[in-house]
Formats: C-alpha cells, sequence, structure tokens
C-alpha cells in the first residue's frame, strides 16, 4: 500500500460523500436515509471535529474516529481488496490499544475484513438509527 494518507479536512467532503454515496447505491440492503447532498454537508461540517483520514490522491477512502471515545464512526473505499481499508484501520490504531466501531449485521464483507484485523464482535445485534441491525466490533492490543 503506497497510497498516500493524511488528516482530512472539510475540502475532502465531495470526495468523501461521493465514496458514502456509491456505496449505499451499490448496497441492495442499505436504504437511503440522507440525499447525497445532505450527506456531503455532514462530511464537510463534521471531518473537521473528528480525527479523520483520507487515503490516496485523489480520495479513495476515508476514516472518522472520535479521539475521545477510540470510536470509528465511519470507514469507506471506494476500492476493496487493494489495502486501503487497513491502511486507514493501522493509522487509527497508532499510538492506541484500543478501538471500537459499528457495522451494519448484513455487511458480512466488513465483518471478515475485521476479524483480519483482529477486531472482535461484542453483545448482540441492536437496531441502528438507520432502522437496520448493527454489530459492534472492538479491538484491543
Amino acid at each position: 500500500m503506497t497510497e498516500p494518507i493524511r488528516r482530512a479536512t472539510a475540502d475532502d467532503a465531495p470526495a468523501c460523500a461521493a465514496i458514502l454515496n456509491a456505496w449505499i447505491d451499490g448496497t441492495d440492503w442499505m436504504p437511503r436515509t440522507m440525499s447525497p447532498d445532505a450527506i456531503e454537508t455532514g462530511l464537510r461540517q463534521g471531518l473537521p471535529k473528528r480525527e479523520a483520514y483520507v487515503v490516496g490522491d485523489p480520495v479513495a477512502g476515508y476514516l472518522s474516529l472520535d479521539p475521545a471515545e477510540n470510536h470509528i464512526w465511519g470507514l469507506y473505499v471506494g476500492r476493496s481488496g487493494q489495502g486501503l481499508g487497513k491502511a486507514l484501520l493501522d493509522r487509527a490504531k497508532t499510538g492506541r490499544s484500543y478501538l471500537k466501531l459499528n457495522s451494519h449485521a448484513a455487511n458480512e464483507a466488513a465483518h471478515r475484513f475485521y476479524a483480519r484485523e483482529a477486531f472482535q464482535p461484542i453483545g448482540a445485534p441492536w437496531q441502528g438509527s438507520d432502522g437496520i441491525p448493527e454489530v459492534t466490533f472492538e479491538w484491543r492490543t
């Protein structure tokens, strides 16, 4: 993985939104609960408030992390299977002994990825704010 990783800024919101919107539109079980413009606006406002990273030039993926809670709120890549998600997770793991994240229960590919990255599911699935069951995962050193 030789793609550059850097801190995300509000200027990265359009590229990050395009990645997330493509994932939503390409995932049959994921309902669209926000318009593409609302997603971009949310990212433009939210990325500067979090510890967020983008990978690639042009941007090919992003990770958004709440450092106070060590909670990953979003990890999306435009090209899976190329090490981009792993690189972003490795960056988030740096200097930490614990991370957690939520993943839609139907997202089995993500669950396999998180298992390879030493994340373990904890607790029973629960109802997410979008109406889709979610699973919480934790990583510890």
